[in-house]
């Protein structure tokens, strides 16, 4: 068998007859319920260990963005779930794990080709292991959301049953189609919009089958407009997330040169960081030259020549999301034929994936590289710019990528019903379409079977964890409230 848990030896029948098997191992029943096990650590030290190597100053920040909602603690809370699904039995059918697969890690980007995709957009918990792990967690994900929604529960079942049911039936379709169309299948903008018009059409449809002379317009198909809207308002939103539209966002004008602008604890210029590390300015400019020297090498050459047309102007400290807060994040502002030609790099810390106390660790020494490997493998497009280099200290890593390429997310919390619906659909097919790049398309899909079985099973799944994650939230705020956690809220 490979890596990438395809037996490419095997003919398309043996592989079916392995995913069969695979049942004996873990019955589609065995996807469903879930109970904590004796000695589960404690949620809390689970997260406060994970701050021993994050920025001091950042880890309350982090804190105070975990505490807003259930979901927001379930978006930070990557490492506790690692070790609950650790204790549940899988098929052992492999591929290449998101390992964060949470609904909000899915958004648009740009393609090299410039054309705007939807997929996978985080991978710092990426890593080979059991297909199961990722549904799982996309599954809860949807039911945390919809309940922080205050969605009616038959809404919420249907959403759930919905990824589960779309990410089965998108891999039985991938295991019929040839090596090359799997790898490059991929969603599109046009297929996107076009979604959107055949979801709005059947909840119509649905609206006429279900209203009567004296009721009201079903609630699904009342807002299936709005879903639509919004959907659109995402993707041209997504069109002005450029780099100019990120120098007019985060620079100023000082003595005729461009800056980034000052708003910390969120973004630290290169001028104030000898307050937060213990290097006066020379030292942090020569680090920074040997940071993007080392990154530069791991660039292909015609990407390496791309990139040297651009000289760098300023580098910031920059806070992102919820889970990587305290991980070290910078901004790099490089220009190009002159100051209207901008270009913004991300650069991020990557340390051990959450997956790695759990299952074998990454082939890859350097953790950058694992990322950049594990997003090459599980998107249909990456950035061109993507590579990975090790900073001053030689036990932290990092990777590089564009910080705005037409990047989009949806706002989870707006969403109602129809709308969310809709995503947990596209996101299932997007999930499947990556683990079948990965592993074997055809063996999961024997194992997954036609029948709902597994829909039902994972949507219960979801259920009881989205009730555990609310233990654990509960435990999260009475863990601020004794002040043995500090936390700083709005920031």
């Amino acid at each position: 068998m490979t890596v990438s848990g395809t037996p490419s030896h095997l003919s398309a029948a043996e592989r079916r007859a392995l995913g069969r098997q695979a049942r004996d191992r873990a019955p589609l029943e065995a996807q469903a319920g879930w109970q904590p096990p004796p000695g589960r650590p404690d949620p809390v030290g689970l997260l406060e260990a994970q701050n021993a190597t994050r920025e001091p100053d950042l880890v309350p920040v982090r804190h105070g963005r975990m505490m807003v909602s259930a979901f927001t603690f379930y978006r930070g809370s990557a490492a506790i779930m690692a070790a609950d699904l650790a204790t549940r039995r899988t098929a052992r059918l492999d591929v290449q794990l998101c390992g964060d697969a949470h609904l909000s890690n899915f958004g648009v980007y740009a393609s090299p080709e410039r054309q705007l995709l939807f997929d996978l957009n985080d991978f710092d918990e990426t890593l080979p292991g059991p297909f199961e792990f990722d549904v799982w967690r996309l599954a809860a994900s949807f039911v945390i959301a919809a309940r922080h929604n205050l969605f009616e529960p038959s809404d919420v079942r249907e959403i759930c049953l919905t990824v589960a049911r779309s990410y089965r039936e998108a891999m039985a379709e991938f295991a019929q189609q040839d090596t090359l169309d799997v790898w490059y299948a991929r969603l599109s903008e046009a297929e996107l919009r076009k979604g959107m018009k055949r979801a709005r059409r059947s909840l119509v449809a649905l609206d006429k089958d279900t209203k009567d002379t004296k009721s009201h317009q079903h609630p699904s198909a009342e807002h299936a407009g709005a879903s639509i809207k919004a959907g659109e308002a995402l993707l041209r939103k997504a069109h002005r997330r450029t780099n100019l539209q990120a120098l007019a966002k985060l620079t100023e004008v000082v003595d005729g040169k461009q800056r980034i602008v000052s708003q910390p604890p969120v973004l630290i210029p290169r001028r104030e960081l000898d307050q937060y590390y213990e290097l006066d300015a020379a030292d942090i400019d020569d680090v920074i030259r040997q940071f993007f020297a080392r990154y530069r090498l791991t660039l292909s050459d015609s990407r390496r020549r791309l990139l040297d047309r651009y000289t760098i102007v300023d580098v910031a400290r920059k806070v992102v999301g919820v889970g990587s807060v305290g991980t070290r994040a910078f901004v790099a502002l490089l220009e190009g034929r002159d100051e209207k030609d901008p270009l913004f790099l991300q650069v991020k810390e990557a340390t051990r994936s959450v997956l790695e106390a759990h299952l074998p660790a990454s082939a890859y020494v350097d953790s950058g590289q694992r990322v950049v490997e594990g997003q090459h493998l599980l998107q249909s497009a990456s950035d061109i710019f993507l590579g990975w280099s090790a900073g001053i200290e030689t036990d932290r890593h990092y990777y590089w990528r564009q910080l705005r390429d037409m990047k989009g997310a949806a706002v989870v919390e707006a969403m109602v019903p129809a709308g969310m619906t809709f995503y947990a659909q596209i996101c299932g097919w997007t999930l499947a379409r990556a683990h079948a790049r990965t592993g074997d398309p055809i063996a999961i899909a024997a194992y997954l079977g036609s029948k709902r079985r597994f829909d039902k099973a994972v949507a219960e799944f979801a259920e009881r964890y989205a009730d555990q994650n609310d233990h654990d939230y509960e435990a999260f705020l009475d863990a601020i409230s004794s002040g043995r956690v500090e936390a700083r809220a709005g920031v």
